[in-house]
């Protein structure tokens, strides 16, 4: 083992940039974990809102209502404001 800490006249050799390669790894890694943490939270939904597949405003409609948020009547109201505007668009079920 000696002879591969040992490089030719006597220095250390090429294993000196071990471990600082490895600590670069560790703390690159972390870093980059961070940062798709944080960019989550900055894109995220909002605080004290769920996350919503795309966004829909009558997909938001559903969780609100699902949340209780609103009751039946509101939920209806607002979908039908919705589909006046703009039309339904294949969320699936009819009147």
């Amino acid at each position: 083992m000696q002879t591969l800490a040992d490089f030719g006249d006597g220095g250390p050799g090429p294993w000196i940039l071990f471990l600082p390669v490895i600590w670069a790894l560790v703390i690159g890694g972390g870093v980059a974990l961070l940062r798709r943490t944080v960019g989550r939270g900055r894109r995220g939904p909002g605080p004290g809102r769920p996350a919503v597949e795309g966004d829909s405003p009558v997909a938001v409609l559903g969780h609100r209502f699902a949340s209780g948020e609103i009751d039946e009547d509101e939920c209806w109201r607002r979908l039908s404001v919705l589909d006046e505007q703009f039309g339904r668009r294949g969320e699936g079920g009819g009147r």
